[in-house]
């Protein structure tokens, strides 16, 4: 019904603008004609049809198109001679016309929120000519606007955060939202919000969309999260007006309004008493609530008669109260502590500090528990001193452990070996009696430090203390010299003077303590005390001076004078020494400056030193070393054994045992190898021996010729020769080639090699082979006989 009486409202418009129209059109055309017959004035001829604007209702859903309105000129007679034009925005689609009557309808559904108007020209023109008749004439529809748009929240959903415990009508956010409707037309873009979820907690202003608390006190811990649903309504609200809705997720947040709390008043906490200082004992944590800085919680301890033996950390992860243990503990001496600790916040907000106090208290008690704790020492270290030399077995002191233990359990003692490797002491395992092993030396060592180790009865715990024993001295180390025993005198020295030496004062040393105004005395020996030589001063300065009783010494004659010299320390007991000094009789010149202090000394050449001498000396000695060892190089090389005038040919034996090793054989046999033509009328001297005697040959036996290739009378000669001659040693060889040729897979067949040997191999299988192999089975048959016959042979 809305829009069809929106249609008639704008039909009566346009047709009141229409009329208004023609009444000016006639007035106008009266006022012309009046001026026209007054002053017969010509003017141009004007429209006759005058309009501004129409309206269109938007989202017309109708059957028939929309009269928009009517155009008509006061030229147009109604004859149907003129014909209306309309063109600009949507002509022809979204607006037509009746070109006859002018009527311009929407035969299209308009939409403001697209466009709010459209911009047309109209025109009469003659339908025969086209020709204008009128000017064109520019008007604009407008499209008129209905609530057709629901409001909008652009930016939902919406977050926001508020702190707890906040005060009624705090802030919380301000949501708006967004109608297309034309807000200068009517109430279809007056909007009003109003709240339908999360009341009682929240409430919302209905003009402007601000969000507050309605509740007070409202608690995180008891709830963090709210959701709130907001509308926004047009039509100012009012019944049948378009509304639109948004959420609001509110979340409260954390302020410091609790204090922290212990679950517990009493807690009950045990620790061993061998723990050591700095491990942990126990926990404890006292709840708060509230989070991040304002749910810390900072503990310490306030009272409690163990408050020195124990301390307080915050485990940094937990948020925990971590006792731990800051001196040890004793069963037998304290059994139980008590602790009193406070847990309090570091941050607190002044706004709720009436709600305080912020801190709360707890008692702990602790239970020390007994363990097996290993022997005590009465003492953190012993020192003991024992004379040296002392006997064996002599005692150097006590040491003590108890075991603090309930049990009370006895203790045994014993020494480590490796802290007394050569084992000088022992101990008592069951009163901690040290005594000695052997005599001490204090010189060899002054101190003896040792661990004495004391273990209960039945545990394997033990504790060890130190022993340091002091060797004390005894004057059991005569004096001797301090230095050097020597020194030197010149020959012109004058009686009464003192020998002029190296060290100006002959002194002494003793390897035992020298006691407080202890010093070394020095006389003479009894064997010279009455010499006419020398005589000794004592300083009293633990040092001495010595004289010489006459002149005229001469090197010559004596050049070294021994002097003993007893030493005595003074101690006790008192322990002397006889020392002998050795002097020396030097050649010196006018200033008693030392040339010389041998027997016959030798002057040396201007110019020339002792150095030089010795380099000199030591040069010649380098080279005559070279020459002899080249001399015995040269004598070492070898020469030939036996002599020849023009050649040395060595005469061997050479025996091949095999078939030939066919075209491989290229060491055939070389008589020449075996001729000595030089060697056959003749003896041949040896190079390697000189025998004593020399035997003529046999005349009996005969000699081949020159170049004879008779190899069984050269060899039957050579052997003579040998046998006629005891003293040369064997010098023939015998070359064994045993093999079949390179490449051959037999063995060797041959005899001398098997001869050679001390073979057991049993070889009368040979005989079963038949008669083809009867010589070789004699043959090794008769080995051993013929062996020995050819050794009897020799023996006569």
């Amino acid at each position: 019904n809305t829009p069809f009486v929106c249609i008639i409202f704008h039909l009566i418009v346009n047709i009141l603008i229409f009329v208004l129209g023609l009444a000016g059109h006639l007035s106008v055309h009266r006022h012309k004609q009046r001026a026209g017959k007054e002053g017969q004035v010509l003017h141009r001829s004007k429209r006759g049809w005058v309009w501004n604007q129409f309206f269109v209702i938007e989202e017309y859903t109708g059957p028939d198109p929309v009269l928009v309105g009517r155009l008509h000129s006061d030229v147009d007679s109604g004859d149907g001679n003129i014909k209306y034009i309309l063109s600009g925005e949507g002509a022809g689609t979204i607006f037509v016309i009746d070109d006859k009557t002018g009527n311009i309808h929407a035969t299209k559904t308009l939409d403001r929120e697209e466009q709010a108007q459209y911009t047309l020209t109209a025109q009469a023109v003659a339908r025969d000519t086209n020709k204008p008749l009128e000017p064109p004439s520019e008007f604009i529809v407008k499209v008129q606007d209905i609530n057709d748009n629901p409001p909008e929240f652009l930016h939902g959903p919406y977050y926001a955060r508020v702190p707890e415990m906040s005060n009624v009508g705090t802030s919380v956010m301000q949501v708006t939202a967004t109608d297309a409707d034309d807000p200068t037309y009517g109430n279809s873009a007056r909007l009003v919000y109003s709240i339908l979820q999360g009341q009682p907690y929240f409430s919302v202003e209905p003009q402007t969309g601000i969000i507050r608390t309605a509740l007070p006190n409202m608690d995180r811990e008891a709830r963090q999260e709210y959701d709130v649903v907001i509308q926004a309504k047009d039509m100012g609200g009012h019944m049948g007006g378009l509304s639109g809705t948004t959420e609001v997720k509110i979340t409260l947040t954390d302020v410091n309004d609790n204090p922290p709390k212990f679950p517990q008043s009493v807690y009950s906490m045990t620790v061993s008493e061998d723990k050591v200082p700095g491990e942990e004992v126990g926990r404890l944590h006292a709840k708060d609530p509230d989070l991040g800085d304002n749910g810390l919680v900072n503990y310490r301890l306030i009272d409690g008669d163990g408050i020195t033996m124990f301390e307080l950390s915050t485990d940094s992860e937990t948020r925990e109260a971590v006792v731990k243990l800051k001196k040890p503990v004793d069963f037998e001496t304290k059994r139980s502590y008590t602790l009193k600790v406070e847990g309090s916040n570091p941050h607190v907000d002044p706004q709720f500090l009436a709600w305080g106090p912020y801190k709360d208290e707890a008692t702990i008690k602790i239970s020390v528990e007994d363990a097996d704790e290993p022997p005590v020492f009465v003492a953190p270290s012993y020192t003991f001193e024992v004379e040296e030399n002392a006997p064996e077995g002599t005692l150097v002191g006590r040491v003590h452990a108890k075991d603090t233990d309930v049990a009370n359990n006895p203790v045994r003692y014993m020494i480590p070996r490796y802290t007394d490797v050569e084992q000088f002491f022992s101990i008592n395992s069951e009163d901690g009696m040290i005594t000695t092993t052997r005599p001490l030396d204090r010189e060899a060592q002054p101190w003896h430090n040792i661990s004495v180790s004391a273990t209960e009865i039945g545990h394997h715990q033990d504790t060890k203390v130190r022993v340091n024993i002091k060797v004390k001295d005894v004057n059991d180390n005569p004096p001797e010299f301090a230095t050097n025993n020597e020194v030197l005198m010149c020959e012109t020295v004058a009686p009464g003077k003192v020998c002029f030496r190296v060290i100006e004062t002959v002194s002494a040393v003793d390897k035992d303590e020298m006691a407080h105004r202890q010093h070394f005395t020095f006389s003479l020996a009894p064997e010279v005390a009455h010499n006419h030589n020398f005589s000794l001063k004592d300083n009293r300065d633990s040092t001495a001076s010595i004289y010489v009783l006459r002149k005229g010494f001469s090197r010559l004659t004596q050049d070294v004078y021994y002097l003993p010299i007893e030493i005595n320390d003074n101690g006790f007991p008192a322990m002397s020494s006889t020392n002998t000094l050795t002097i020396r009789v030097c050649s010196c010149d006018s200033k008693d400056t030392i040339l010389s202090c041998n027997v016959e000394p030798y002057v040396l050449p201007a110019g020339l030193s002792t150095g030089a001498l010795i380099a000199i000396l030591a040069c010649i000695v380098i080279l005559l070393a070279i020459v002899v060892l080249f001399v015995a190089l040269r004598r070492q090389k070898k020469e030939p054994l036996i002599v020849f005038e023009e050649e040395d040919i060595r005469e061997n034996i050479i025996t091949y045992d095999d078939e030939g090793g066919g075209e491989e054989d290229t060491e055939a046999f070389d008589i020449a190898t075996l001729q000595n033509p030089d060697g056959a009328n003749g003896f041949l001297p040896r190079k390697d021996i000189k025998p004593e005697l020399q035997y003529p040959i046999r005349p009996g036996i005969g000699r081949p010729a020159a170049n004879s290739v008779d190899v069984d009378d050269f060899i039957k000669t050579r052997i003579a020769e040998a046998d006629s001659d005891p003293t040369a040693p064997p010098y023939d060889s015998i070359q064994i080639y045993g093999y079949e040729g390179r490449g051959s897979l037999a063995g060797s067949l041959s005899s001398l090699e098997s001869v050679t040997t001390e073979s057991d191999l049993d070889y009368d299988y040979l005989q079963s082979w038949g008669p083809r192999f009867k010589k070789l089975a004699d043959l090794y048959g008769t080995k051993d006989c013929s062996i020995n016959d050819a050794d009897d042979g020799e023996d006569s």
